[in-house]
């Protein structure tokens, strides 16, 4: 067993890397987008642009402090919170590998290996509603309460067939802890067995962190800026924290449960993980930059009409397979 102030170094070192990766990750897509719609990127503020993040940061810090009148107070501090809490947390149960051996001592490549796993992370990525409804309903605007009410609606609607897919795993798998899904997963990974789950859980995954072609929450030309049009500063930047630790959250689930976790060719388990999140980060920015908005009732039709029947068909087909074998 693990000492305590080794995890808590480790969930210390965890922590500052995901905040270093989710301010740099801005920096990546406005540069990735530029390229891809052939113009410039950020290049002036560093080389290459490489300090863009930090300037970015000091400026909202130094912003001034302000809040509309006539607001829940408590409840408008505590949106972002929630927001930030609920992204950062899911890594306390993603393995980035198995174990090494340092000074002697036996150290896990992660926080903690709880026996349902599965079932906790659905849960945390649950509690991320509260942070959009909240917001929106604290902020005394007619255009954040709409975005609140849109996000909530969004987010219940796929949280279930994502839910589904991911059961499915735990099905072939025989166990709901991710280290073990990992370990269940040397001989083949569950992309090869099981895609439909995979593409299920992905394309919900765009509607959970509210990027497009699912940013209804947000879409500026309609509600001004959604559930966040009355924040600024830093607790407006805490949601966009929020939003690219998300990314790397449902990314790093996403290669945990489908696609080996940190195994590959070579003994080298967190350089192949990172690796393969930085292909999924890649697969969010290309699609942001390339595919339109949705309209809300195709939204919500695809998400009860088409995604929810597939997931149930694909739990109940996987069920009779896996038990068959």
């Amino acid at each position: 067993m693990e000492t305590m102030w080794i995890v808590l170094l480790k969930g210390a070192l965890i922590l500052a890397i995901l905040l270093g990766a989710a301010a740099y990750m801005t920096l990546l897509e406005r540069v990735v987008i530029a390229r891809m719609q052939l113009r410039l990127g950020p290049n002036r503020v560093g080389p290459f642009g490489l300090l863009q993040p930090i300037a970015d940061g000091i400026k909202l810090l130094t912003k001034e402090r302000f809040q509309p009148a006539n607001i829940d107070v408590f409840t408008y501090w505590l949106a972002p919170a929630i927001a930030v809490f609920t992204a950062l947390a899911a890594f306390a149960l993603i393995p980035f590998g198995g174990s090494i051996h340092l000074f002697g001592k036996e150290i896990f490549l992660y926080i903690a290996d709880v026996d349902i796993g599965v079932l906790i992370l659905l849960s945390i990525s649950s509690l991320a509603v509260y942070s959009v409804v909240l917001a929106g309903w604290s902020s005394n605007n007619r255009y954040s309460l709409l975005g609140g009410i849109r996000g909530t609606a969004q987010m219940i609607s796929y949280e279930i067939p994502m839910g589904l897919s991911l059961l499915t795993v735990a099905l072939q798998a025989g166990t709901l802890s991710l280290p073990s899904i990992v370990e269940a997963q040397k001989e083949h990974w569950y992309i090869w067995t099981n895609p439909l789950s995979f593409i299920i859980y992905f394309i919900t995954a765009f509607a959970e962190t509210n990027r497009a072609p699912f940013d209804l929450p947000e879409a500026e030309q309609e509600l001004t800026a959604g559930y966040h049009t009355e924040y600024g500063g830093m607790k407006f930047a805490m949601f966009y924290l929020a939003e690219y630790v998300n990314i790397l959250a449902v990314s790093a689930i996403s290669i945990t449960l489908f696609f080996g976790g940190w195994q590959g060719p070579f003994d080298i388990p967190i350089i192949w993980f990172l690796l393969k999140m930085a292909f999924f980060v890649f697969i969010f920015i290309w699609v942001r930059a390339t595919m339109a908005r949705f309209r809300y009732d195709q939204l919500m039709t695809f998400g009860w009409k088409v995604l929810l029947p597939l997931a149930i068909l694909n739990l109940i087909v996987t069920a009779f397979i896996t038990l068959v074998l």
